[in-house]
């Protein structure tokens, strides 16, 4: 990976502001599930109308949203594979302006079974496309993908404006960004033109430790301000959260993670509306 792939998966094809946002790592542990479901409470409580949609079999994102294993279907691993509709496949969360498309462990297979449909890796995109309650009903959409790159994580990134990358201040952890900017530029090539990166978020920072600060500065020279100013510090609240069901901004609203993601929510907003004039400022 050099700094000219990254720019190149950055840059957006048009001036229209991003609404999809695939949250996506293909290293596992780096806070996307904890990224998406406190990005999203954070972005409803500004009072945007938000859409998680949970395409990680394990279904953390739902659990973490309060979502009963009994109340997951039809949820992603039905609506993908056409045996029910999207707006049944959504239901409210206990957060105000927030929907949850939930998972359940049968979305695994899906793997397997979207391999004989018509637009496999479409089907998702399609679907926001052509359901009116999809394209006006949300502002935002955010998509937590699984730790892999296979035909689920491809429906995210095709149907997806943006990926934001969270990223562990480990230096193992780069070598997932580098992997993922590879697979966005292929997906970008051949699926899906309007894709690119929109920002990495720096999770579990621990600014006790030189080896935290080493990968910050490691990472902040190499993407610039592709890299988010406000960092996730690693905070015990955070980690007791999801057991709960409930996202962290709820369970201790005033703890040092919580108020990561508020500021991560406001910056995120910042930049998108930013984005539209730049985007179009470009040659």
């Amino acid at each position: 990976m050099t700094p000219s792939s990254s720019a190149s998966a950055h840059s957006s094809p048009d001036p229209n502001p991003d609404r999809i946002f695939a949250i996506a790592n293909q290293k596992g542990g780096v806070g996307k599930t904890t990224t998406a479901i406190n990005l999203a409470t954070a972005l409803a409580a500004t009072g945007e109308k938000v859409l998680l949609i949970d395409l990680d079999p394990q279904g953390n994102a739902s659990t973490g949203l309060g979502v009963p294993r009994t109340d997951r279907s039809p949820g992603t691993y039905e609506f993908l594979l056409g045996l029910a509709s999207f707006t049944d496949s959504v239901r409210a969360s206990r957060i105000p302006g927030l929907d949850v498309m939930p998972a359940s462990v049968e979305l695994a297979g899906a793997e397997i079974e979207l391999i004989d449909l018509d637009r496999r890796e479409h089907r998702l995109a399609d679907a926001l496309r052509k359901d009116p309650d999809a394209a006006t009903r949300w502002t935002t959409i955010l998509i937590d993908c699984p730790p892999s790159l296979g035909l689920v994580t491809l429906n995210a990134l095709v149907s997806a404006d943006a990926v934001l990358v969270p990223l562990q201040a480990e230096f193992l952890a780069l070598e997932g960004v580098g992997a993922l900017t590879k697979t966005v530029e292929r997906v970008k090539k051949s699926l899906n033109p309007r894709l690119h990166i929109s920002g990495i978020v720096l999770t579990m920072m621990d600014r006790r430790m030189t080896l935290s600060q080493q990968v910050e500065a490691d990472v902040r020279q190499h993407f610039g301000t592709l890299v988010f100013g406000t960092t996730v510090p690693r905070n015990v609240r955070i980690a007791e959260a999801p057991s709960h069901g409930l996202p962290v901004l709820v369970y201790d609203h005033a703890c040092a993670g919580a108020q990561s993601y508020i500021l991560l929510a406001s910056e995120f907003i910042r930049r998108r509306r930013d984005a539209a004039p730049a985007a179009e400022a470009r040659p």
